[in-house]
């Protein structure tokens, strides 16, 4: 595999009606499927439903990112996640990143961007996985003894000095 492997993705957002006093649309996050190439364009628009696609994001590994990978793709349901951010001009949602880490997106809504997931289809779980298990290897839990095991200076009891 390459020194950063990466898969072209394209990013689908949805846009829907709502009767709200606050607001009259809001928009969600419906998928992320493999690249389709071109521009951003309009792919459904009924009125009240609005679609548009984002081609031409990369989904890239790296090494560092290593246990936000391992920690997606062994949960139930891989996935990827999406920064969406509003266009204060227009009000229209756009995709600024993707990435396949736990633990990157973690760091993204920590610093308040806006992160929505969907799950990964079949094939791109699989190659993260494979990713993973060439170029991850856990750390083995320790087990920490009880404390009752431990004196008033958190050092263990030797037996005989109680």
């Amino acid at each position: 595999m390459p020194e950063r492997p990466s898969q072209k993705l394209s990013v689908i957002l949805q846009r829907e009606a709502v009767e709200s006093r606050w607001e009259s649309h809001r928009w969600s996050l419906l998928a992320v499927v493999p690249d389709v190439g071109g521009g951003p364009r309009l792919i459904v628009d009924t009125g009240s439903v609005l679609q548009r696609v984002h081609p031409g994001f990369d989904a890239v590994l790296y090494r560092d990112e290593a246990e936000g990978y391992y920690l997606n793709v062994s949960s139930d349901e891989p996935s990827v996640f999406v920064s969406l951010r509003i266009d204060d001009a227009t009000g229209d949602a756009y995709p600024f990143q993707v990435t396949l880490s736990y633990n990157e997106a973690a760091r993204w809504m920590d610093s308040n961007e806006r992160v929505e997931r969907v799950p990964a289809w079949p094939d791109l779980a699989d190659w993260a996985a494979a990713w993973v298990a060439e170029n991850y290897k856990p750390e083995p839990k320790k087990r920490r003894k009880p404390r009752s095991f431990e004196g008033k200076e958190g050092v263990l009891r030797e037996e005989g000095n109680s």
